[in-house]
């Protein structure tokens, strides 16, 4: 939540498109793939994982009472920029360990989406409140050190990617 106490804008626009596209869905639908491919449900408790995982690390960053987030590396900052910034998702890239499917009940996740994206949010906002907007709060496993804002970002970014194959998957 921003201080206003209105949810950030990057992360309530993931909350509508999220929800939306996960409310509703048949089981044969939550089920649907491509083969080689994952599921519409496991797309979907991937980006629960990568929220879960989130929420952990912001929690670990209040906790120890000081940013978690280091100096970049030319490489992350390249990385921030076209991925971030300049909104370029590349597609194909092995997704971190601890956001990787692990088989929760589709309805489960479907259910509680929309939860995990308000806590994700929530735990972002106090980390900000306490560290600043240019801190770097927490370091992704692939792009490096974040700060609050490109946090919400990405998850925003990470979200379209994602609803993006759940379509095509649902109109094939």
């Amino acid at each position: 939540m921003e201080e206003n106490g209105r949810m950030d804008s990057y992360l309530q626009r993931l909350h509508t498109s999220v929800t939306s596209a996960a409310n509703g869905m048949t089981p044969t639908q939550l089920n649907q793939r491509r083969e080689g491919k994952w599921s519409v449900a496991e797309i979907l408790e991937h980006l629960y994982n990568s929220y879960t995982g989130t929420i952990k690390g912001m929690d670990r960053c209040l906790a120890t009472g000081k940013p978690q987030g280091r100096a970049r590396t030319i490489k992350e900052r390249a990385q921030v920029f076209l991925v971030i910034e300049a909104g370029y998702f590349p597609s194909g890239r092995k997704a971190p360990e601890i956001s990787l499917p692990r088989g929760l009940a589709p309805d489960e996740v479907v259910k509680q989406i929309g939860a995990k994206i308000l806590a994700m949010d929530e735990a972002i906002t106090r980390c900000e409140a306490r560290y600043g907007r240019r801190a770097l709060i927490l370091t992704h496993p692939i792009l490096g050190p974040l700060t609050a804002r490109q946090w919400r970002k990405l998850h925003w970014l990470h979200g379209q990617h994602h609803l993006k194959q759940i379509t095509g998957l649902l109109v094939s």
